[in-house]
């Protein structure tokens, strides 16, 4: 004959009294941060020539920006690649060369200058600009701040659910699950740039930083 834990069931019932709710938390910053893709691309039939040239030109760009005060270690190699050109006439396949791309990846501190780095970038040579994007420094900082608003979201969203169905809640939850952070940056998808712009204007706009969690309560029949 099997007879059941009393205790056992007593425990079971307590761990069955959740309330589970998630919060959300979100505030809006000014970003004091960007970076920029500015990249070279350079065809020519003879590889050694678009290699040269490419770098030529790269360097300059490189030199230009560093004239504007940026730092050589805010401007690092993004990407760069070397590629056969065809072009297809009637069917057939022809080669018409070589396509070297150097992409460099920019850091901005000053966010009065942006429209400014790239202007100069594309008249010193640069004919691909692309991902310009917006973020800050004190990243850490406001995570914490929309952490706190999510824990009031959840806590509130607990105490209103508690109070609907008349129970007393534990108004310290016995598990908060972090679900991640989510930062929406103001962003330029690629666009090209000629070399006649005399001003490129980007308006940095806000961040937006979300944070969600999910939290467990604990809550009692209220004895009557």
């Amino acid at each position: 004959m099997y007879i059941q834990n009393p205790g056992y069931l007593k425990t079971l019932s307590q761990q069955n009294h959740l309330i589970k709710v998630r919060g959300e938390g979100e505030i809006a910053v000014q970003p004091d941060t960007a970076s920029v893709n500015l990249g070279v691309v350079t065809e020519s039939k003879e590889l050694i020539e678009a290699q040269q040239e490419n770098s030529m030109t790269a360097n300059k760009v490189i030199d230009s920006l560093m004239r504007l005060g940026i730092e050589r270690n805010q401007i690092q190699t993004f990407d760069y690649r070397i590629e056969p050109d065809y072009e297809y006439e009637q069917g057939k396949q022809i080669f018409r060369g070589y396509k070297v791309t150097h992409i460099l990846q920019v850091k901005i501190e000053d966010l009065n200058i942006i429209g400014k780095v790239i202007d100069t970038a594309v008249q010193n040579g640069a004919n691909y600009v692309a991902n310009v994007q917006f973020t800050t420094r004190y990243k850490e900082s406001y995570y914490q701040q929309a952490l706190a608003i999510a824990l009031n979201n959840a806590s509130n969203k607990a105490k209103t659910i508690a109070n609907t169905l008349r129970v007393n809640l534990n108004p310290t939850p016995i598990l908060v699950t972090e679900g991640g952070e989510m930062i929406q940056p103001i962003e330029v998808q690629q666009a090209a740039f000629a070399k006649a712009v005399s001003t490129t204007q980007i308006q940095p706009g806000q961040l937006s930083i979300k944070v969600s969690i999910a939290a467990d309560y604990k809550y009692h029949p209220i004895s009557g």
